[in-house]
């Protein structure tokens, strides 16, 4: 991409507005077919937040084109089923996935998001990520597309691409665009619900050996419901590592306060909601508490769910995608 001078390249030039997961797969795809991108990332660095994330067979060839299957296999734990339990870590059920193995070919595949952000982040060549680049403005002219950012540069591209989370700067620019001449659906104007609140985050015990369940081959994979309208769940990893998130629902007199605060992954909780489940028996062992001293304080985030379909994800030279 060319900063305020026309691209020359005979290959269409994306602009990826975004670090995050969505932004660096669509980016290691292109870097595999000689297609010229260039990454704009708000922040001054993409910490890799999160908590555990899992394929199933359907993505999986997807994976091995883009020669990242093998790497994000040797990170990652198999799983064949799900354990539910009572607050009391009383056994409730189990629910069987291991038809996604007998259908597709492949085992499902759980790791950590971290992990998995730092394996797509070695594939993009670091001159291809721009950080501190705030996008205020796009506009088409000449049969390009331009952003404008917060330190007064500018950048042209053929195809822009809004990688940039659900409050996504590149949608409300579209969006607005699409408005002021009469082609926007006013269903996608509509606000976002927010219900829920989810903290999630990976600890890495002190003693590891306490955890029996960690040396077992497969993940062991389990859901806690309370009976307040929060659950959580608890996922072994490789390497001595487990996942956890807590999902709670949020009352009514909270909800307006959130759109406003709901921009991006907040790290560095600060919260009082995990003090509620401190002393609560964990399923894999121990106390919920602590697995939540054994997570860095930096590497745990806070986000609330958004629920909201748009109908319009494209127009133009611009498109959307998020993971």
């Amino acid at each position: 991409m060319s900063q305020d001078t026309p691209e020359t390249n005979p290959r269409p030039g994306v602009l990826i507005i975004g670090a995050g997961i969505a932004g660096l797969t669509l980016a290691t795809l292109l870097e595999q077919i000689n297609i010229p991108y260039h990454i704009f990332e708000r922040a001054a660095e993409v910490k890799p937040l999160g908590s555990a994330m899992s394929f199933t067979g359907s993505l999986f060839p997807a994976l091995e084109q883009l020669g990242i299957y093998e790497e994000l296999e040797k990170v990652s734990k198999t799983y064949t089923h799900i354990d539910f339990f009572n607050a009391r870590i009383k056994k409730m059920g189990s629910f069987s996935v291991d038809e996604n193995h007998i259908a597709s070919g492949y085992k499902n595949l759980i790791f950590s998001r971290p992990r998995f952000y730092e394996t797509l982040l070695k594939r993009v060549p670091e001159q291809k990520i721009s950080f501190r680049k705030k996008v205020l403005r796009t506009e088409e002219k000449d049969g390009k597309i331009h952003i404008h950012c917060s330190d007064n540069t500018s950048y042209i591209g053929d195809i822009l691409v809004g990688a940039d989370g659900a409050y996504s700067g590149v949608r409300q620019s579209m969006y607005k665009l699409m408005d002021e001449i009469g082609i926007l659906p006013k269903v996608d104007l509509e606000d976002f619900k927010i219900n829920y609140t989810t903290i999630v985050g990976v600890a890495t015990p002190p003693n590891p050996e306490k955890y029996p369940k960690l040396k077992e081959e497969d993940s062991s994979f389990n859901q806690v419901i309370y009976g307040d309208g929060a659950n959580c769940y608890v996922i072994t990893l490789p390497d001595n590592q487990i996942s956890w998130g807590f999902g709670v629902q949020l009352p009514e007199s909270s909800l307006k306060e959130m759109h406003f605060r709901n921009s991006e992954w907040a790290p560095e909780v600060k919260d009082t909601t995990l003090d509620r489940y401190r002393d609560f028996p964990c399923p894999v062992g121990g106390t919920m508490g602590a697995l939540f001293d054994a997570t860095p304080r930096h590497l745990t985030s806070k986000v609330f769910i958004e629920e909201k379909m748009f109908k319009t994800c494209y127009n133009s030279r611009s498109v959307l995608i998020g993971d």
